[in-house]
């Protein structure tokens, strides 16, 4: 069973959703805002769900796992404004035809466990929180009956930028991906280490884009009296919008039992790292991916 981890589908629904609002986040034609960057034109093609298809079994992959966009801000929204969204994107990502499965989504200004318990009861494969929401100890104090949900099930948690932010200023294009959503995946990598492991010591965790490459800095965390690296089995990091040179460096830090591939597709395309064996892609596309999800299928009913 070939698998990404990490994909974006907007499903109709959703989009319906965002049209029907006139404060960020929200669309207007293809065209997304949202508070902190600038304008966004989405390409149709990106979300239709045939051409999506196509591109998955061109990739092979057997499973194509969505995720709603945390830096859309829906998470963070008050609970009469996200759950309406958060209804539109669950009722369109589970209808979403094979290859695709999905992970849940919960809105944090008010963290409503039973609502996630019955996203999770209807087929999704864990939840997504926005690495914002993991960055201190408050963060993941409000989490935590969320978190709970997930340990009850035996189901993951997929950690995922959040929302940029403003910016003073005018900023190139990139700016958002290139500095706070590494930011933000660096404090939620260290956050889990300094404040989730001992509330949730067996939760599986997977960090997208290699966690901002946060586990190269154990030896600067050594020195600064944080104590050398620890490689924690239960967690996972996925390869998007990274290549042969990052993984690589990350595997010499952690192994390899914990990298899983993750595209970001339509917004990066899919990369294989040549590591040099193809037992490592096997690792990569199938086994590590396996052992993070426990043996749950496309749709997440675990077997």
């Amino acid at each position: 069973m070939s698998v990404d981890v990490h994909q974006h589908l907007w499903p109709d629904t959703l989009l319906e959703a965002l049209r029907s609002r006139t404060v960020a986040p929200y669309l207007v034609g293809n065209t997304l805002y949202l508070d902190g960057e600038p304008p966004f034109e989405v390409n149709p093609a990106d979300h239709d769900v045939a051409l999506r298809a196509e591109l998955a079994q061109d990739d092979g992959l057997d499973t194509a796992l969505i995720s709603l966009s945390s830096p859309l801000g829906i998470e963070w929204l008050p609970p009469e404004q996200a759950q309406p969204l958060l209804d539109a994107y669950h009722d369109g990502a589970l209808a979403l035809p094979a290859p695709f499965g999905c992970w849940a989504a919960a809105c944090l200004s008010e963290p409503d466990p039973s609502a996630l318990d019955k996203e999770l009861a209807r087929g999704c494969v864990g939840l997504q929180l926005p690495a914002n929401a993991l960055a201190d100890p408050l963060g993941w104090a409000r989490s935590a009956p969320l978190l709970d949900v997930l340990a009850q099930r035996g189901l993951p948690l997929f950690v995922h930028p959040g929302p940029a932010g403003p910016t003073p200023g005018d900023v190139p294009g990139w700016w958002p991906a290139l500095v706070p959503y590494v930011q933000q995946m660096h404090a939620s990598w260290y956050g889990l280490r300094a404040f989730g492991r001992p509330a949730h010591p067996d939760l599986r965790v997977c960090f997208a884009m290699l966690a901002g490459l946060a586990p190269l800095h154990g030896e600067r965390m050594a020195a600064r009296g944080g104590g050398r690296g620890v490689v924690d089995p239960q967690v996972y990091l996925d390869t998007s919008s990274y290549g042969t040179r990052a993984v690589d460096a990350t595997v010499r830090v952690l192994g390899i039992d914990g990298i899983v591939h993750g595209s970001d597709r339509p917004y990066a395309d899919p990369t294989v790292p040549d590591l040099g064996a193809p037992a490592a892609t096997v690792a990569i596309r199938i086994n590590n991916p396996r052992r993070l999800l426990r043996g749950a299928d496309p749709k997440g009913d675990p077997r």
